[in-house]
């Protein structure tokens, strides 16, 4: 028996005000209320996500729920499996709350599994500490089941980005399997259509996707010059039926069925007949993705280091090129990672918002500049001109965010670093980027270490030369000389900093009426 897993990637970004940076509009005095509809373009991503839910969404869940209704007494019934990004189910909320039904209804049907990724659909997992990864993947957990009643047990990463550090943090938080690409550079003679182990992980299971039967459809479907053109249901069942292997992974984007390929192409026939052509086979059986790592063993190791090979389903290069190929690339991606701190320091969950709706992937995809096949695909799904013109608009507005929320937090030159005595191992984790971020950590960290920097007069010397701040620093001066011990002291400082934190706040905000 071969089991054939169809999985359906679902996604729409908040896209980037395009004209901002030419019209002269960034640094505008905003309230931060304001700045979400200030930087991305609801307008645009309301018809863009209208039109998918009417050619695609709609038709293709219905065709789905029809299927499965069809066939749930038979002893071979339909079976599929999402993976739906947080911010497509946001603007589903927002845009298109049928549509949003349509996905509870499959939820609910018992034959329709939803997997997890990364709220934002970030490349977060290539970020060098993966706790912002983590956070995205628990933040999306936490709305699969809110939003659709169902708690994942498989993960599929943003585009497939996959490396074997990857497949160990994602094993470390519970998911049974993950699903990378099935590409000869990490198969070697292995065939895709079997599960494997991630070299460093136990328990976890490797989904490959088989990326030419996959392809048949999702890039030509439609294709006149394709020898196989037209593609049947009858003609695919047949192809799966004569492919060897345990477990057939088909993973397109959702939206092949009815945006990249018309209704007119008659991809949506195809949906509604293929599944039955499937199952007239003896041999062949639908699945999920959780039924297929817990029926079958798994038939040897995948090695992807993380310093030589991250793997995902893009392009030629099937890489992390796709994202970070370029110095463009590389500088909007630098600037994401600058503002972590800043952004989880601020506390305040309107800000940490809007860093991460800048993490989302598809920003650094319109900046792919190689050309070929792959610039013409990436070409099709950006709104630019250029990935010249993606660059600007994208790094312009980060900076405007950056400006703000450095204003906001009270943001100082260099962070202070605490310890409770000389050299690294005396180093608590804790530090402050900011005189708001100072505040919290003089409210949390171990006393000791507040002790021997008053002593040492270093939060003096932090408030004068990386913060500028010649008032809080005789405050701390105040203080040290006061010879306060434990919480004592620890009151002083916070109360000392809070205070004037609120007092330049307020001058900032009376200055820029921008927050």
């Amino acid at each position: 028996m071969t089991d054939v897993v169809f999985t359906f990637e679902v996604h729409q970004p908040h896209r980037l005000r395009r004209k901002l940076f030419w019209e002269g509009k960034v640094f505008r005095r905003l309230g931060k209320e304001q700045l979400f509809d200030y930087y991305f373009d609801n307008e645009g991503d309301r018809e863009i996500f209208r039109r998918a839910a009417r050619k695609c969404y709609f038709p293709s869940n219905q065709i789905l729920l029809d299927l499965i209704d069809r066939t749930k007494h038979d002893h071979k019934s339909v079976k599929v499996a999402f993976s739906v990004s947080g911010v497509f189910l946001e603007q589903c909320e927002m845009f298109d709350k049928d549509t949003l039904e349509t996905f509870k209804q499959l939820a609910k049907s018992g034959n329709a599994e939803f997997l997890d990724q990364t709220y934002y659909h970030s490349i977060a997992s290539l970020y060098p500490e993966k706790d912002e990864f983590i956070e995205q993947v628990q933040m999306h957990r936490q709305t699969i089941r809110d939003l659709l009643g169902y708690t994942p047990s498989v993960f599929e990463n943003t585009e497939l980005l996959y490396n074997n550090t990857i497949a160990k943090t994602v094993e470390d938080m519970g998911y049974k399997g993950i699903y990378t690409e099935g590409i000869e550079k990490i198969l070697g003679e292995k065939s895709p259509n079997h599960l494997y182990t991630p070299k460093g992980s136990k328990k976890i299971r490797v989904l490959l996707r088989n990326y030419k039967l996959t392809d048949d459809v999702g890039f030509r479907f439609s294709a006149r010059w394709w020898p196989e053109w037209p593609l049947t249901a009858e003609k695919y069942a047949k192809w799966l039926a004569n492919t060897k292997g345990e477990v057939i992974n088909i993973f397109p984007d959702y939206e092949t069925f009815g945006e990249h390929h018309w209704p007119e192409t008659g991809i949506h026939d195809f949906l509604k007949h293929m599944p039955l052509k499937i199952l007239e086979y003896e041999h062949l059986k639908m699945v999920t993705p959780s039924e297929a790592v817990e029926r079958h063993a798994s038939m040897g190791e995948i090695d992807v280091p993380e310093s030589e090979m991250t793997v995902s389903w893009a392009d030629i290069a099937r890489d992390s090129t796709g994202w970070l190929g370029n110095v463009m690339q590389w500088a909007y991606y630098t600037t994401l990672r600058r503002l972590e701190p800043l952004a989880k320091e601020s506390g305040d969950a309107e800000w940490l918002r809007l860093w991460r709706d800048f993490q989302t992937s598809d920003h650094l995809y319109y900046m792919f500049t190689a050309g070929g096949g792959p610039g013409e695909v990436h070409s099709y799904f950006s709104p630019y001109e250029s990935p010249m013109d993606a660059f600007v608009v994208a790094q312009t507005l980060i900076n405007d965010f950056e400006a703000r929320l450095r204003a906001a937090i009270l943001t100082a030159n260099e962070p202070f670093l605490f310890h409770t005595g000389v050299g690294k191992q005396y180093y608590t984790g804790t530090m402050a980027w900011s005189l708001k971020g100072f505040v919290n950590a003089a409210e949390t960290v171990n006393a000791k270490a507040l002790e021997f920097h008053i002593g040492n007069g270093d939060f003096e010397s932090w408030a004068k030369c990386s913060l500028k701040d010649d008032e809080l620093a005789a405050k701390l001066a105040e203080i040290k000389a006061a010879e306060k011990k434990g919480q004592a002291l620890r009151r002083a400082i916070v109360n000392a900093a809070k205070k004037r934190f609120t007092t330049l706040k307020a001058q900032v905000q009376a200055a820029t009426k921008q927050f």
